[in-house]
């Protein structure tokens, strides 16, 4: 890898040089999947997300479609180890992508204003959410997730600025365009 993306930024260019990241998580080869997984690992570990998102699909014969966890009762959700909120994000996630509310197969037209746009209107999800599916299932090159509590933790470490102060680091975050994405990975694998 080389440091061109960043060459500005002494701080970025020297954390290319450093960490060799891997080819990232590409996901369940469903988008649908996808989301329930980002959901499910919300505010968890990875490993505990692993084991939690690995029940749940042990909950059906084969990997399930939004229809078949409409079937699973919000109750049997929650025995594998969802929290009521989630159990109820998933299905809303399942009712909107059953009844065509939510047009996964068409994102790859959309911008990532409209995916986020689109994703929020489903209860449950939050831009957080919205942003880990733009870079991790769909690959977006330019995405920064401000709301994301180890991105700003690195950013406080790395450049000073404070992690509660969303708007400079918004501002930072600017002169990443157009790999902010690159520019997150870079700074999760500071903190490891």
């Amino acid at each position: 890898m080389t440091s061109q993306p960043f060459s500005k930024d002494p701080i970025l260019s020297s954390l290319i040089e450093k960490h060799q990241l891997k080819e990232y998580w590409g996901g369940q080869n469903s988008l649908f999947l996808n989301l329930v997984e980002i959901i499910t690992g919300q505010q968890l570990s990875m490993k505990v997300a692993d084991t939690i998102f690995k029940r749940f699909l042990a909950l059906f014969p084969a990997k399930p479609e939004p229809a078949d966890v409409l079937e699973v009762p919000v109750e049997k959700l929650r025995s594998v180890g969802l929290s009521s909120s989630k159990a109820n994000c998933v299905r809303n996630i399942a009712q909107a992508a059953s009844t065509g509310a939510l047009l996964l197969d068409r994102f790859e037209k959309f911008t990532d204003e409209e995916i986020k746009k689109e994703l929020i209107k489903i209860k449950g999800i939050g831009p957080w959410s919205a942003e880990m599916f733009l870079m991790f299932s769909l690959k977006r090159p330019d995405v920064f997730s401000v709301g994301d509590l180890g991105l700003r933790t690195a950013i406080e470490k790395l450049y000073g600025i404070k992690r509660d102060n969303l708007k400079k680091i918004e501002v930072l975050s600017q002169n990443w365009r157009p790999h902010r994405t690159l520019a997150s990975r870079l700074l999760w694998a500071s903190l490891e």
